[in-house]
């Protein structure tokens, strides 16, 4: 679980770097196998010739054959195309109001699909290996950009394509019933699209990845509350409405602009225009948005297209985080900095056989989200800590030293103080494991 939200906003942005991605192997989950997986790591990055580092996440060591190989740079572009088009969307050099958030988030989808589909591929070709006797061929897909990609059986153009066809049946829909543009028949049209003619149900829990990605929201019609609020707000954006968004509590509620927000709190057939766009929530009392008015309301923070992005993008990296961590019930991003910081534990506690071995892929996958909100976000110290820890969980010691200290320098200064002896130990980590790829027995020590 992570300690700290993520949704501080930023008021300028520097021009961000992001590690490169890794494709991770991970047909074996034992928990004695850190020692052979760092053996494996540093023969690769010996073996490796620098050019075949710009993604170090695709392996070398695998002796790929020439389509393979093709599929290799396939992927590698399309994880590249991936990120610098989500960069540009979210660029700061753009206004935000221009900021598209399903182009936003069908890249931040596209990026990981495309991980995990090379991770599948090179999953099935080992396989296939293994069998030498066996000569079926891979079924692969024929695409050669990132725009042709399938993305769960369509193209990010044609998730688009859908987002549009949606606005269209609500304008038919108010067609059908000869009802004019009065701001609450069309929000009850948008409603009824959404929800009863197209079925999309709020996922109760934060369990299963397909519920916090765009298109699958869209194709499953069962998501998170933020990427249900996001298709409102893009449905109602094709339509020529405004909808505007804060987060209330646990809650994330939105509302159509308005000059006169007691208007939004006047009750029609039964329910208010507030209640209309949010739901059960805003007339359930255990909720904070059941205490709202218009006065109220004018007092919150409109958050704003790069914050929402922000939010799902946070989302995503508590979901990855919890998945990757499943076999360590209980585990923080943070414990290992509280062990180290204790003054009653023995010092030089943290070593590379004390690091919790966790699901490769999905710890790479909460990596990924958190580098895209850390380029949202470059001055929060406390998502760049929690990426730091990521980092070292992931083995990665020498990118961990780097964002933690770099965080020290944002982090207040009991922060700092806990973080530092940490980083001291675990930049010595990092000279023991190059120390050991050297060829040396031994352990170094602190004097």
């Amino acid at each position: 679980m992570l300690s700290t939200s993520y949704l501080v906003p930023t008021a300028a942005m520097a021009h961000p770097t992001f590690p490169d991605h890794c494709f991770i192997r991970y047909d074996h989950h034992h928990h004695n196998d850190h020692k052979d997986l760092r053996r494996w790591r540093i023969r690769t990055i010996a073996a490796t010739p620098a050019s075949a580092c710009a993604y170090p996440l695709f392996s070398s060591q695998i002796q790929l054959t020439k389509d393979s190989s093709s599929r290799h740079k396939l992927y590698q572009e399309a994880l590249k195309s991936a990120r610098d088009k989500f960069t540009r969307e979210i660029s700061f050099q753009s206004k935000d109001k221009d900021i598209s958030l399903a182009k936003a988030l069908l890249y931040v989808a596209a990026e990981d699909a495309a991980f995990m589909s090379f991770n599948r591929e090179m999953d099935a070709r080992s396989l296939l290996n293994e069998r030498r006797n066996v000569s079926s061929p891979l079924e692969t897909e024929d695409w050669d950009s990132l725009e042709q990609m399938p993305l769960g059986g369509k193209t990010i153009p044609e998730w688009l394509s859908d987002l549009d066809a949606i606005a269209k049946e609500v304008e038919a829909e108010l067609v059908s019933r000869d009802i004019g543009c009065h701001l609450v028949e069309v929000l009850e049209a948008v409603n009824l699209v959404l929800f009863e003619l197209r079925g999309l149900t709020r996922s109760p829990t934060l369990v299963d990845s397909k519920h916090s990605y765009l298109h699958s929201v869209l194709d499953s019609r069962c998501g998170s509350a933020i990427l249900l609020s996001i298709i409102y707000i893009e449905i109602c954006r094709r339509l020529g409405i405004t909808i505007v968004g804060s987060r209330v509590g646990e809650d994330f509620l939105i509302w159509p602009q308005t000059g006169y927000p007691e208007e939004l709190f006047k009750v029609t057939s039964g329910h208010s225009l507030f209640a209309i766009v949010n739901g059960r929530c805003v007339e359930d009392p255990r909720s904070m948005a059941s205490d709202l008015t218009g006065t109220s309301l004018l007092g919150l923070e409109i958050a704003t297209n790069r914050d929402i992005i922000g939010i799902a993008l946070a989302n995503l990296i508590r979901l990855h985080w919890k998945r990757a961590s499943r076999s360590n019930h209980g585990l923080m991003l943070t414990s290992p900095l509280r062990h180290v910081h204790d003054a009653y534990e023995k010092p030089n506690m943290i070593d590379e056989s004390s690091v919790p071995l966790l699901r490769p892929q999905d710890l790479r996958l909460a990596i990924m989200a958190s580098e895209r909100l850390l380029i949202l976000q470059p001055h929060n110290w406390a998502l760049r800590r929690d990426h730091g820890m990521m980092l070292y969980y992931n083995r990665e010691y020498g990118k961990a030293v780097q964002e933690l200290s770099i965080c020290m320098a944002f982090a207040p200064e009991e922060e700092a103080e806990i973080l530092e002896p940490f980083v001291e130990k675990l930049h010595l980590m990092r000279l023991e494991s190059s120390w050991k790829s050297l060829g040396h027995a031994g352990r170094l020590t602190v004097p």
